[in-house]
């Protein structure tokens, strides 16, 4: 079985994104690559986001007991690449037999993902990135994410997606498909 091949980025979700970009960008000497009305990304080394901020509109003090809602601070998300789409793929296949199903399939440009609940329902985004390197991942998200019709990706159908990279679908296609 093919394990990730590093931990990619994670997502904060908070009312005070200035404050956190601030502490963030300070603590790690880190630089902003991209920022929108409600989420912003940094990173500090050749990755194309380390750390990204959401500010989803007013967020709720979370119930100390019970899943998550997803409209109060704290992690949004954690990440983990895959080395290649095929990876990518037999791992979701591995896990739906098992039961284990994503809850949504976006393809985000700069990556290809696969959304999961964990049992305490964090979300864990497992990915691919769309670029063979990290300076063409970095060129995309400073240069022409400005202008993708929808700056988060699209829905993709995860069985439409093992379809196709079985027919012979390449990473480099996908970033064409945002």
């Amino acid at each position: 079985m093919a394990s990730p091949t590093k931990l990619s980025h994670i997502v904060l979700q908070t009312n005070r994104r200035r404050e956190m970009i601030d502490w963030y960008c300070t603590v790690l000497g880190a630089e902003i690559l991209y920022e929108a009305e409600r989420i912003s990304f940094i990173s500090y080394d050749d990755e194309h986001h380390r750390v990204a901020f959401l500010d989803p509109g007013p967020l709720a003090d979370r119930e100390p007991e019970g899943p998550k809602a997803g409209r109060e601070a704290g992690l949004h998300h954690v990440a983990f690449t895959f080395a290649t789409l095929d990876d990518l793929i037999d791992n979701y296949e591995r896990l739906k037999a098992l039961g284990i199903r994503p809850h949504r399939c976006v393809n985000h440009g700069v990556t290809t993902s696969m959304y999961y609940y964990d049992p305490d329902h964090n979300q864990v985004e497992l990915l691919i990135d769309n670029f063979a390197t990290a300076i063409e991942g970095n060129s995309y998200m400073r240069r022409r994410r400005a202008d993708d019709k929808n700056p988060v990706g699209i829905a993709i159908d995860p069985e439409e997606l093992v379809a196709r990279a079985r027919a012979g679908l390449k990473r480099e296609e996908l970033a064409a498909i945002n």
